[in-house]
Parts: C-alpha cells; structure tokens; sequence
C-alpha cells in the first residue's frame, strides 16, 4: 500500500508537462515524497508527515531550512526594491566578492553563477585557456555537475567501468546521451586516493586539470589518506595542470575556510555552492588572481567568457552575505556547535551498531556523515562497492523514513546535519535508529 498517495497524485499530474514529473531528475527516489515546507531541522510531507531532517536539499540548508536571519536579509532586499538591471555593477556583489575572499583567505578573486555546475564548467574553461590542454581528469564516484566534461561514472556499476585498475583509468560512463564520443576521449575517470593513476594519465595525455572534491561526499564521506591532497598539489606543479578542488558540497559546512583550510592544501581554482547561500541558488568560482583574470584577458584567444542573466541576482546574494556573517559570526559559534552534534550522532550510532555481529563503519566530517556496512573507512568507489552491503543500507533508510528520520533514500548517500538541529533531535534519532535497526536484524 502506497503510504504517500497525495505525493504519488502530485507527481502524476506534474508529468502531464515536466518529464519524469521533477525538474532535477536528481531528485527522483523510491519512495516518492513531496515535502511541501520545512523549519529549521524539520520537514513536512503534503500527506502532513514531519520528519527530522537530514537530506537538507543534499546539504545545502547548513543552517536549518528557512533560516530566519537569511531569510530576513532575502526580504530586506524586496523591500528596499533592489534592481538586478543587466547593466553595471551592483553593491552587492561587491559586498559579497570581499566578504568571501576574507573567508576564503586562498582565494583571491570570485566570480558568482547560479549553479555549482557552472562553476565548475568556468574552472574547466580557465585551466584549458591557461594551460592550452583540453584533457581533464575526474573521480569515479564522484559528482561536479551535469556538463559534458563531468556528467559521467557517479555511481557507476562494475559491469560498465570494469574490475580496479592502478595504474590505470576507468572507461567514461556516462550520465547522458548527447556527448559526443571525441569529447569524451578528452575525460579520463581515475579513483580517488589513487596518485599513481595520476601520474599514469599525465605522463600519456596533455592535461589542463584534475577536477575532485577534497574530500569525496557524493558516495557518503570518502577521506583522503595521508598525503594523497598534498600529492596531487605537487603533480600539479611538476607536470603544469592546475588543481582544482569541487567545494560545493564540502565548502563551508566544514570550514569558513572550505575544505581547503583543514587539509592545509591551496588548489588552483575552486567552486562552491550549496551552503553558501543556505539552499538559495548560487554557485562561486573562486582562486588564484593568475587564473581568474582569464575571465578579462586582454587577449581574446586567451579570455574566457562569464555571463549569466541572473548570476548575483540581489535575492540570492543577499542570502549569501547573510550566510556567511552568521557562519563567521563568534556569538553563533555554528561550527563548534554542529561539531558537537556531530560527535554525538556518531556515539550513538556506533552504540547502534556495535550491539550486532555486522561489519559497520561510521564514517563522519564535521556535519556530514555516513554509515557504512563493512569493517573499514572505504578509500574509494571500488572499495565500496566490493564491501559495502547496499541491501541492507537501502532497507535501514527506509526504516527511518518511515520513523520520520528522513535520509536520502538511496544507499551510500551523505547525511546532513545542519545549525539547526537540536540535542533532542540528535536524541530522538538515535531512538528511533535503535528501533529500525532492532526490527531489521529480528528480520534477517
């Protein structure tokens, strides 16, 4: 018995004219949930069902859902009648140009987009104009957008993408129909942690860039080992490719630094979004000036092109200056605070766990966490996929949602704690863990 039919009848009606009746098919999942409003850690369903929440628009809604503080400064901006004229620049970029770089200190120049996948489209673009190389080099099981350069080999099965290989590359799996097959000759998919498969792509191909996440989030949370970041930084200044780090995920819900200011390692170039604006729509590009001021070349066969009719639309940059005062705001202490939840959620599901005979690693960064049902901190996508018990994961998502504990319903996918989580919410998610997980092994 379907337990959401007003969000099943939703969906039918939305696919009379959206194909696949969601915008972002990214969103799709089994069970179909429509959430029609959420508060601070909480979400609710059009059925009327709440949830402690922990998707957080896949880890953009750092603060809580409807922050009041961004929100406020979102409707500052309506009421003082602020213009997006196409023409000029506006204060507020400005305002939020240098409120990032003093955040970002390794960055020295931005530029704003919509989206985190135009970010990274820009970066791609500047390492080939800087390094006149087309090749690129990307993680298996990781995501940077849905470009032709990157929209490939995310979860991919063994069947398309083979056995591991290092030294070695995987073949392109792609994403989507409609790249050209010499395009994708241009993309070479290696595992993470994996530096000499680096070094065997760049001894073969000219490559403008390697692309990743510092720390890989899009197949939960994926550490790198000691050395591997600070190795990519040193093939990237012996072999000329820049080092771009994807910190649309990992950039500033672990650090008002990003990523980059815990591992101690400056990339080339970097692209954030996300949590930047607190789930408002906005994408950055940010870096070394040497690399930004492609964007104003002098030279046309050297510059690189940015526009975007909306890019620092007044609403969402508003939202952002918001975010980032109150990430770096001393009174709020969010990081010291999330830090705290997250310690907690951990203990409590290694409690869980730990009264069982199942392999289980609990795997956390901050905010952001991930159980895992093998023995060990996975490395890489093939690891996870070789010792990773997927069944069992999907069934203990569904369990919660059922609870009300809503995960991303599809296994391997990162957790999101946000500011406004409680202790109690914590509390009552290690309840009702307790309780799905009981149920599950008195099943088995």
């Amino acid at each position: 018995m379907n337990k959401w039919p007003k969000s099943l009848e939703l969906l039918k009606e939305n696919e009379v004219f959206i194909p696949g009746g969601v915008v972002s098919l990214n969103r799709k999942s089994s069970p179909n949930i429509c959430f029609s409003r959420g508060s601070g850690s909480r979400a609710w369903d059009v059925e009327g069902n709440e949830y402690i929440d922990y998707q957080a628009g896949f880890a953009a809604a750092f603060l809580g859902h409807n922050d009041p503080d961004v929100n406020a400064a979102v409707r500052q901006s309506i009421d003082d009648e602020t213009v997006l004229m196409g023409a000029g620049p506006t204060e507020l970029e400005g305002q939020l140009a240098r409120l990032f770089c003093k955040c970002v200190p390794t960055v020295e120049k931005v530029q704003l987009t919509t989206t985190g996948s135009e970010a990274t489209y820009h970066a791609i673009r500047i390492a080939r104009a800087a390094t006149g190389r087309d090749h690129i080099i990307i993680m298996q099981g990781g995501y940077n957008g849905w470009h032709n350069d990157v929209a490939g080999n995310v979860i991919s099965s063994l069947a398309d993408v083979g056995e591991r290989v290092s030294p070695g590359e995987y073949p392109f799996d792609a994403l989507s129909a409609g790249i050209p097959d010499n395009h994708q000759s241009l993309i070479h998919v290696i595992n993470y942690n994996d530096l000499d498969s680096v070094l065997y792509i760049v001894k073969r191909y000219p490559v403008a860039c390697i692309l990743l996440e510092p720390l890989l989030q899009n197949i939960g949370i994926v550490k790198p080992l000691e050395g591997y970041l600070q190795g990519l930084r040193a093939l990237a200044d012996e072999h000329g490719f820049l080092l771009v780090f994807d910190e649309v995920k990992t950039g500033f819900r672990h650090a008002l630094g990003g990523y980059q200011s815990i591992c101690g390692v400056t990339p080339d170039l970097s692209t954030f979004g996300k949590a930047v604006a607190n789930g408002y729509p906005m994408g950055v590009i940010g870096g070394k000036q040497q690399y930004m001021d492609y964007f104003i070349d002098p030279d046309k066969s050297r510059r690189v092109l940015i526009a975007g009719t909306f890019n620092a639309h007044p609403l969402t940059t508003a939202a952002a200056i918001a975010t980032l005062q109150k990430l770096a705001s001393p009174t709020h202490d969010v990081y010291n605070r999330v830090e705290q939840l997250g310690q907690m959620l951990e203990a409590g599901l290694k409690d869980v766990f730990g009264q069982y005979d199942r392999p289980f690693h609990v795997a956390r960064q901050g905010s952001a966490f991930c159980v895992y049902f093998m023995d060990h901190a996975p490395v890489d996508f093939h690891d996870i996929v070789a010792h990773h018990d997927f069944t069992f994961d999907k069934a203990y998502r569904l369990g919660l949602i059922e609870e009300g504990i809503f995960n991303f319903p599809l296994p391997i996918k990162q957790g999101s704690i946000s500011f406004a989580h409680s202790v109690q919410d914590i509390e009552v998610t290690i309840e009702k863990t307790r309780a799905v997980v009981r149920a599950l092994f008195q099943q088995s």
